[in-house]
Parts: structure tokens; sequence; C-alpha cells
């Protein structure tokens, strides 16, 4: 190695370096088997951090709670939640801002020889639901069987609320006339032979809600945002780019299959197919569709799911596109 060519590549170096160094980092706080990592991933091992402006960190927790608590508190910048909860969280005064991720969600699912064809068959039954009674699937399901049959889905079934691994369990061992449960377990059940009897997509769009609206996405405080101006558009546009990757090429399934936690190729085109139903248009949110939609999360769960926001709070959505 010459001595120019050591000085030169010393130098490149020590731009590189320097240049990292002025990049904000993104502190991302996240479930450390949630799905969102493997968006994440296909950001950092292709470089789209970079590409776009900043440094993405990523800093595992072992339950949502924990997240939050690590944004609230400052120890990181980023987490993921639906946009009513953050909504309620803005309309109690943090300033938290919402970017789209995903309109990914989930449904109803029976066992393959169920001879249900609509809700109506689940009268009489018992549901499993992943997560509680305000759970927003359950209550939009709720509100379809209402004007669809006239049903009190609530009444006419025996629910079984639990957290959603036991429900994905408790479902393939038949246990249930018909189970709820988060979008990749539900991938995942019906990879094992279960059969979809309506999605949260299909009643929502039965009730006129706009389910192009992206439920999930990632939310900072605006101080940090306010700080650093362009990185909202950056980390949207990131997150555009790894979602195009993922949306062409099996190579980069492939490179994050690990951290997908599948244990037949079954499950894993599921969970490939599904993840990428759920990429929203490239758009701002509709604030209109997005109200509409709030209107009816607070007619269903009151107070106690959608707090003081009973409207969008102004500059809930970043103004990305």
């Amino acid at each position: 190695m010459t001595k120019l060519f050591a000085a030169c590549l010393a130098l490149a170096l020590i731009s590189g370096a320097l240049a990292a160094e002025t990049l904000p980092t993104i502190r991302a706080a996240v479930l450390k088997i949630g799905t969102v990592n493997w968006e994440l991933e296909t950001i950092r091992q292709n470089g789209l951090d970079r590409k776009h402006g900043f440094i993405l960190d990523v800093q595992p927790f072992a339950d949502n709670g924990a997240t939050r608590i690590a944004v609230e508190g400052g120890e990181a910048d980023l987490a993921v939640a639906d946009w009513i909860w953050v909504a309620r969280q803005r309309a109690a005064g943090k300033g938290y801002v919402f970017i789209p991720y995903s309109k990914a969600v989930g449904g109803v699912v029976v066992p393959a020889d169920s001879p249900a064809t609509s809700l109506r068959d689940l009268a009489g039954g018992k549901i499993g639901i992943a997560g509680g009674p305000l759970d927003k699937s359950w209550l939009i399901l709720r509100a379809f069987a209402a004007r669809e049959y006239g049903m009190d889905l609530k009444a006419d079934t025996e629910q079984v609320f639990g957290a959603p691994p036991l429900i994905f369990k408790s479902a393939l061992n038949g246990d249930y006339a018909g189970a709820i449960n988060f979008w990749h377990f539900l991938a995942k059940m019906k990879a094992s032979g279960m059969k979809e009897l309506i999605s949260v997509e299909g009643a929502g769009q039965a009730l006129g809600l706009d389910t192009n609206t992206p439920l999930l996405g990632y939310y900072l405080k605006e101080t940090f945002l306010n700080e650093h101006p362009d990185l909202a558009q950056s980390l949207f546009a990131a997150s555009r780019d790894a979602k195009d990757l993922l949306a062409n090429s099996p190579e980069a399934w492939e490179a994050i299959r690990p951290r997908m936690n599948v244990t037949s190729d079954a499950q894993f085109e599921q969970l490939k197919f599904d993840w990428i139903a759920g990429i929203p248009d490239r758009r701002p949110v509709d604030e209109v569709a997005a109200n509409k939609m709030l209107e009816l999360m607070a007619e269903l769960g009151g107070a106690e799911l959608v707090g003081a926001a009973t409207t969008v709070p102004q500059g809930l959505f970043a103004d990305v596109e």
C-alpha cells in the first residue's frame, strides 16, 4: 500500500466517521418480538436510515408498556402504537406525533371443519379475543354484527379474553367457535388450517370506514421533531423504501426470516402475504376518514378508550408524503 493510498483511505474513513457523527440518531423502543422489527431491520441492513439522513438505533423491550415509558421518559425517541392511542395521549397534553406504518388488522378465524359462514353462526358459542373488552377489532366486529345482522355479538356469545399467544394456542386446540387475534397470529392460524370468517378490514368497509387509514404507526415527541425539522419525512421515506424492498424482493424476506419466529414455510409465506397486504397507500392520512373512525371508537368504547380525543387532535399526523 502506497503512502498516498493509505493517506486517502485514512481521510475517507475519517470523513465517513465525521459524517456519521453529524447525522441525528433515532432511538426506537420496540417490542423485542414485534413485527415492526422486520421493517426496522430491513432499514438498517440496507442502509436506508443513512440514505435518508439519520441513524436508526433499535432498542428492544420486553413489553409495549416499557416502550411507552422509554419514550415518555426520554430514553427513546420512537415507539409503535395505533393512532387512536396516540390521539388520546395528544389530547391529554402529550405532544406526540404519528407517522403511518401499517394498515394491517386482525379478524375472526374459525376451525377448519367449522360450518360457520358468518358471525351469526357464532351465536351461542365461545369467542377467544386477544386483548380486552376495549380491543378495537372486537369493537368494530360488534358494530358490524349489529348493523349487518341486528346481532348483539357480546350478548349472544361467550367471550374469553387473553394474551395473543394464549388465544393462538387455544384456538388451534379447538377451544373456541371463533377467535379474534392480531394480524400476525391470525396469519399463523390460517397457515395451520383455520379459516377466516371475516376480516376487520371487511367489517370496517361495510361500516363505511376508510380501511386504508393506517392504524399502526411510529410516534415521536413533537419537541424532538422540532429539533430536527426534516426527520419525520426522512423516517417516513426510509420506511417506504423498506416496504418497497419487501414488496418486491424475496431476498429481503430471507434476510429477516430468522426474526419472524416461523415453524413452517406455510407460516412464512402467509406472514409475507399479509404483511405486504398491510402496506398503506403513500399519501397523507385523511383526517376526515380518521375522524369518522374515531367517532365510532368513542361511541363504542367511550372515554375509557379514547379519553378526551373526541376528534382528531390538531397536529396528530405528521405532514409526510
